[in-house]
């Protein structure tokens, strides 16, 4: 529902989790550089705001809750990237109980082999580029507090939360590292994720992972020799609508597909929330069209990823 006055693989098992909001439907501001016309989009739930100013600029049930699967990631690194003095060079080891995880979950992998070191900068890649949940529980595994990996990753998720209240996400509520449910109760809004988005979009660091449609990295292996992980970017809008510069996907059976994404044009930067849309990139392109007054969404193609790349 719009006012006038403003393909997917299904992998990761979870329990279906939608905790009712109001169903609030405000509509998209029309400005001159806008499109005269709102789109209509295929998701249960939209916005798109400003990044300098935050506005809205569209919006269909945007305050109702619903589960967003590997959009989590997000509150994940920004969690990771506001640790004071956070050393981002600082060597992580692998462990087995990671790659046992994205097995027993049957969940996206960043295939982090067991003994390898990697640095934290090169988990942020594998937990934002491939959609690694064996990233996502080896970062929450090393910042969280505990004796063990158990008490390490639910102490990382409480820290996830505590950022979520710091940053007004009222409607907004983790219980895991990755998006892979596991009380129930692991939802946002489309709001509040653009809202957290916009957050992390203004670290650095951030920004330059999740706009790079690939990357290459080397890690020393427990044996002292060097391995080389190559990782696709799992957003195919990159590399397909000029001006793509991000975020993340996330798919799961209770969430449907959803598509965080970000564009820049004319120095205007937009970022927008699309939760279980079957025609998610065309959306998102149509609503960054409307941003920008543009038709690029019409004549779209969208980047293949290469045979054995991760799917979210």
């Amino acid at each position: 529902m719009i006012t006038g006055i403003k393909g997917v693989r299904i992998r990761r098992a979870a329990a279906v989790v939608v905790t009712t909001g109001a169903l609030v439907a405000g509509g998209a501001l029309s400005t001159p550089a806008q499109a005269a016309t709102a789109p209509s989009v295929s998701a249960k739930g939209a916005f798109m705001l400003n990044s300098a100013s935050g506005s809205t600029l569209y919006s269909k049930y945007a305050d109702t809750k619903r589960p967003m699967a590997s959009t989590t990631k997000i509150m994940t690194a920004r969690v990771v990237l506001s640790i004071p003095d956070v050393n981002l060079d600082r060597k992580v080891t692998i462990k087995q109980a990671y790659r046992d995880y994205v097995a027993a979950k049957g969940a996206s992998t960043a295939d982090l082999r067991t003994g390898d070191k990697v640095t934290v900068r090169q988990l942020l890649h594998a937990l934002m580029l491939p959609s690694g949940c064996d990233a996502a529980m080896a970062l929450a595994d090393t910042f969280g507090t505990g004796t063990t990996i158990s008490a390490r990753t639910k102490s990382f998720i409480s820290k996830m939360n505590a950022k979520a209240e710091a940053l007004g996400l009222t409607n907004t509520h983790f219980d895991s590292f990755d998006g892979n449910s596991t009380q129930n109760t692991n939802y946002t809004t489309p709001r509040d994720l653009a809202k957290l988005t916009r957050s992390a979009m203004k670290w650095s660091t951030f920004a330059g992972i999740v706009k790079k449609q690939k990357t290459v990295q080397y890690a020393t292996t427990s044996t002292g020799g060097t391995r080389t992980y190559t990782w696709y970017n799992t957003n195919k809008l990159l590399g397909s609508y000029s001006g793509a510069i991000g975020v993340k996907t996330g798919t799961n059976t209770p969430s449907g597909p959803c598509l965080v994404f970000a564009g820049t044009r004319d120095g205007k930067t937009v970022i927008g929330v699309l939760l279980n849309d079957q025609y998610r990139y065309t959306d998102a392109a149509k609503l960054m069209d409307y941003a920008f007054g543009s038709s690029s969404a019409s004549t779209m193609q969208l980047r293949t990823l290469p045979s054995g790349a991760q799917q979210d």
